[in-house]
């Protein structure tokens, strides 16, 4: 099969950050839409630039074929272009490729037989085929009005081509960048986070021109719908291992062979306890099975001796055999599969875990008139970025008080931010884990462990250290092995792996407790089982 990106050995590594890739290898088919999961901080945006050729890998090759198209999650143009200089620069090489098809055309329309030059002809006709055939693959001659389209699609119509690029948001500059691409329509599309600032029309919109595009696509994206509808494999940035793994049949694919893993190891785990268990009773019983009290015949004391002696030998060598059987498998374990995650409500007899707002205002940001939460309510709450969402929430944990209204609150309370920063602290991960929990470092060593979210290695991280990926697992550890009453939970889906992401769902569904959950996430949303608010400007709407 023909290769369009391929891999071999690479290794990169930042000063900053240590190595952050080690020994990737993998290739990408012509024609594959493959999409980049993996926690934030794990590599995926490296291993874009790698492919974009905005970094060089330290060690091994990284080989692609093919004009490539990148869209990075940083403003890669000057603020003071114009929009219609965006859009010219997109389109340039596709332009270029028209000019040029123009020129052959007029070149062979005033060719003459008699001048001689057949051979010149032939190579004239061959670069006109060539490139008419990529042009049109391009769908160069619609390119003009893909950009027309695109900029409607993404809610920049609005936008006058002679506003400058500095006068323009982020997410109205990341638009842009990404309506010039897709109607630049490159061979090799290479796209970090492209759903970031998009509503819900335009993320379909995307999806349905990403789906129709005939080059390859390389894209990171943690919307599980979007990997549904376009990607075709998968590749899982392993930020704790440093590698990256490729699953075929798109996102389905890679959930399966995600949950045959899991399956492996658990049979894996059993067959090792089993022939521990089974070693064990070997070696303690066999010497007293083997021949007791046999009884002597024919009055042979030498033969019956000597028959002694053999049985014995035979059965200290089988004891010794299993012994060191059993020394080897417990030098090299199974290690035991985490836990599925479980989220643990307190019943202590009476219905708590209630949370009421009562005419709140905070700022021009949130004005609520009322707004209640039921002990073993499940609401979800959705809307724009800056509706107010993650401020309803530290509202409902008291992490902040209103400039007028009142909020009140009765239960255990357990509440994830949105963000959880990065701070100085030097106490290692498990310390963090352990704060305020009774029990032994041991025996938080054990708990933390048990819910498969990290690494043995990773215990004796300091804290500073983390990655957002990390802080949030951290986070989410701590209220799976705490009793609360009602869930506070801001964006629980972000900056966690996706096969995580599945997990924790599970867990909420079984979660018999309150639930308050903001979430962006169409899936997660599509899912979820209880009732939904829309937060409109700071108001709620059901």
């Amino acid at each position: 099969m023909p290769t369009q990106i391929a891999f071999k050995g690479v290794h990169k590594s930042y000063a900053s950050r240590g190595v952050v890739l080690q020994n990737v290898s993998f290739t990408v088919r012509p024609g594959e839409h493959v999409g980049v999961v993996g926690e934030n901080g794990a590599g995926k945006s490296t291993l874009l630039r790698l492919i974009a050729g905005v970094e060089a890998p330290d060690e091994g090759q990284v080989t692609v074929t093919g004009n490539l198209g990148y869209l990075s999650q940083t403003l890669d143009l000057p603020t003071d272009w114009t929009v219609s200089d965006a859009i010219d620069a997109a389109l340039a090489e596709l332009r270029a490729m028209g000019r040029r098809l123009r020129e052959l055309e007029h070149l062979l329309s005033t060719a003459s037989p008699a001048d001689g030059a057949g051979a010149a002809d032939n190579a004239l006709l061959t670069e006109y085929g060539e490139l008419l055939s990529a042009y049109e693959l391009r769908g160069g001659y619609e390119a003009d009005v893909r950009v027309d389209k695109a900029i409607h699609a993404l809610s920049l119509a609005h936008i006058t081509r002679e506003r400058t690029l500095g006068s323009l948001s982020g997410g109205e500059q990341a638009r842009l960048r990404l309506a010039c691409l897709v109607a630049a329509a490159p061979e090799v599309m290479v796209l970090d986070e492209p759903t970031n600032h998009l509503d819900e029309a335009a993320l379909t919109w995307l999806e349905d021109r990403l789906r129709e595009h005939r080059g390859t696509i390389v894209v990171v994206c943690h919307d599980r719908v979007f990997l549904e509808r376009v990607a075709t494999a998968i590749l899982e940035v392993d930020g704790d291992r440093r590698t990256v793994v490729r699953y075929g049949d798109g996102y389905a694919g890679f959930l399966a062979e995600k949950a045959a893993a899991r399956q492996r190891w658990e049979q894996a785990y059993a067959r090792w306890c089993d022939e521990i268990a089974h070693l064990s009773r070997y070696a303690a019983t066999t010497a007293r099975r083997v021949a007791p009290g046999r009884p002597m015949k024919d009055r042979n004391k030498p033969a019956y001796d000597r028959d002694a002696e053999r049985v014995a030998s035979s059965v200290a060598s089988r004891v010794r055999n299993a012994q060191e059987r059993l020394r080897r498998l417990r030098e090299n374990p199974v290690p035991r599969p985490p836990d599925p995650l479980r989220f643990q409500a307190r019943f202590t007899g009476a219905a708590q875990g209630r949370i009421e707002l009562s005419q709140v205002a905070v700022g021009t940001r949130l004005a609520v008139e009322h707004f209640e939460v039921s002990p073993g309510d499940r609401i979800l709450i959705f809307g724009p970025n800056g509706a107010g969402k993650s401020t309803l929430l530290r509202l409902c944990a008291g992490q902040i008080t209103p400039d007028r209204g009142v909020v009140t609150r009765d239960g255990v309370i357990g509440y994830l931010p949105q963000e959880i920063p990065a701070r100085n602290d030097a106490r290692p991960l498990v310390a963090a884990f352990g704060a305020g929990l009774p029990g032994t470092i041991e025996e938080h060593t054990d708990r933390l462990l048990s819910l498969g979210l990290f690494r043995p290695e990773d215990l004796r991280m300091p804290v500073g250290r983390l990655s957002a990926g990390q802080r949030r697992r951290l986070a989410l550890a701590a209220l799976l092995v705490r009793r609360v009453d009602l869930l506070l939970l801001d964006e629980p889906t972000n900056h966690i792996s996706l096969a995580l992401v599945e997990e924790l769902e599970e867990a909420l569904d079984s979660y018999p407790g309150g639930l308050v959950v903001v979430s962006h996430d169409r899936r997660f949303r599509a899912r979820f089982s209880g009732v939904q608010y829309e937060l409109r400007a700071g108001r709620l709407v059901v």
